[in-house]
């Protein structure tokens, strides 16, 4: 049995696959597309009705519970429910890429408010992406102990990048989290080190230890003034650099 059978399609990973995969194309798409519309190049153009703008994320919610009524209305046998992922990701894509307005319930998607959408995108890919590395140890017929061992580790290794991620939240570190997502044993360093004093985790075990505090202050001011212009510079990179008002 070939690598694509034993590690796709009999663990049932093809949809989620299909999913991702419109989800990831369906957003470089629209972005590309929101760009050129913005700039005033090529032949697109914003779609209204009426007077009101439609915005894609609307589409995009109907396809979204589209999918989810096909879901668990179809017959779960090859090409349909195959189908019904590709949908789910197209509508996922455009709804998410317009998170930041439906966060906000404004347009705000050329504002610095409006890159909160990329984040969210990164954050639902990467857990997609999670979801399609990480591999069961059982259930596979034809594997190797070699095989076996390595599917453990990368189960444990998912598992344990996922708890970490989670910590790093915790302790206010949002960003790190999602990078971490992408960037394996990132989110276990920012685990271990200290939480941004504002947060739940600083605010529950630092309130008696006013030293931790201070030092936990003043670690966020240092790593704020390093890094708080590159991640603007890259949030400009992909999502399109805010307009000035």
């Amino acid at each position: 049995m070939g690598f694509w059978q034993r590690t796709v399609v009999q663990p049932g990973k093809l949809p989620l696959l299909l999913l991702f995969v419109a989800f990831i194309a369906t957003f470089l798409i629209t972005r590309t597309i929101t760009r050129l519309i913005r700039a005033g190049k090529g032949p697109f153009r914003n779609v209204a009705v009426g007077a009101t703008h439609l915005h894609h994320s609307t589409p995009g919610i109907i396809l979204l519970t589209l999918g989810a009524f096909a879901s668990v209305s179809v017959a779960h046998t090859p090409p349909w429910l195959e189908v019904v992922a590709v949908i789910i990701g197209v509508g996922a894509a455009l709804v998410f890429d317009e998170f930041a307005m439906v966060l906000h319930l404004k347009d705000v998607y050329w504002t610095q408010e409006g890159q909160q959408s990329v984040q969210a995108v990164g954050l639902v890919a990467a857990v997609l992406g999670l979801s399609l590395i990480g591999t069961s140890p059982v259930g596979v017929e034809e594997q190797s102990s070699l095989e076996h061992a390595l599917r453990i580790s990368a189960t444990i290794g998912t598992l344990v990048t996922l708890a970490a991620v989670v910590v790093c939240a915790m302790k206010g570190k949002f960003r790190l989290a999602l990078v971490s997502l992408f960037v394996p044993g990132l989110a276990v360093v920012g685990a271990i080190r200290l939480a941004r004093p504002t947060s739940r985790w600083a605010k529950r075990y630092y309130a008696k230890d006013q030293a931790k505090m201070d030092k936990s202050a003043r670690r966020e001011a240092a790593f704020d003034a390093r890094w708080d212009p590159r991640w603007r510079k890259l949030g400009d990179i992909v999502a399109g650099a805010p307009s000035s008002e």
